[in-house]
């Protein structure tokens, strides 16, 4: 699924050639996200499972249109997650909560850029890093580790214009999103978050 939707993004953003340029233009707009990991794990030693629960949060991003089609876009937000082995040779394991910072650059083409209803696609990368590991109370773990991911990310979405300069957003991307996680010194896990990140919100254009 993810080859399939990257395919499609790329094959997308070189459907068409650009509009004149209007250069300068931008779009900041205030998201609902639904972080849905779609998990997997390898963990050694002890065997088992991922599970990652599902995250809502706010999102902030902002849009540079290079020219009519063409911009860049910078999606900024951070999503708490509880974590679970499951299925190990201990049993399932609470392995507390970590909180995500994974702010993602995408090159857009937009469709319809003048259009009441303005489609686009994107395609970019990911910086993912990971802090506020906190172990549950009373664990017999004494440590966990996530190291920081790099991934790439592909968008799907549409404005749709309200008034002038405003619009409703729609918004689903495919993150790739893998980290390397070391639970008390020892026990190395090879982890597949890879969300889905679907939201709705408002934007102005400036």
């Amino acid at each position: 699924m993810k080859k399939i939707l990257l395919g499609a993004t790329a094959i997308a953003l070189l459907a068409g050639a650009p509009a004149s340029a209007d250069a300068g233009d931008w779009l900041v707009r205030l998201r609902a996200i639904s972080v849905m990991p779609n998990e997997g794990a390898d963990i050694d030693t002890i065997g088992g499972d991922v599970d990652i629960d599902t995250s809502v949060v706010p999102e902030l991003d902002i849009t540079y249109f290079l020219q009519d089609q063409w911009a860049v876009e910078l999606i900024l937000g951070v999503t708490p997650h509880d974590v679970m082995a499951t299925g190990t040779t201990l049993g399932d394991v609470d392995l507390g909560d970590v909180t995500l910072l994974p702010p993602t650059l995408t090159l857009q083409y937009h469709f319809n850029p003048e259009g009441t209803v303005r489609p686009y696609a994107g395609v970019g990368v990911n910086y993912t890093a990971f802090f506020d590991e906190d172990l549950p109370a009373g664990s017999t773990l004494t440590s966990i580790d996530y190291d920081a991911s790099f991934g790439l990310a592909a968008q799907i979405g549409a404005d749709f214009e309200v008034a002038p300069d405003w619009f409703i957003n729609v918004d689903a991307k495919y993150i790739d999103i893998n980290t390397d996680v070391t639970i008390n010194g020892a026990i190395n896990a090879d982890v597949d978050i890879d969300p889905w990140v679907v939201g709705v919100g408002i934007g102005r254009r400036f």
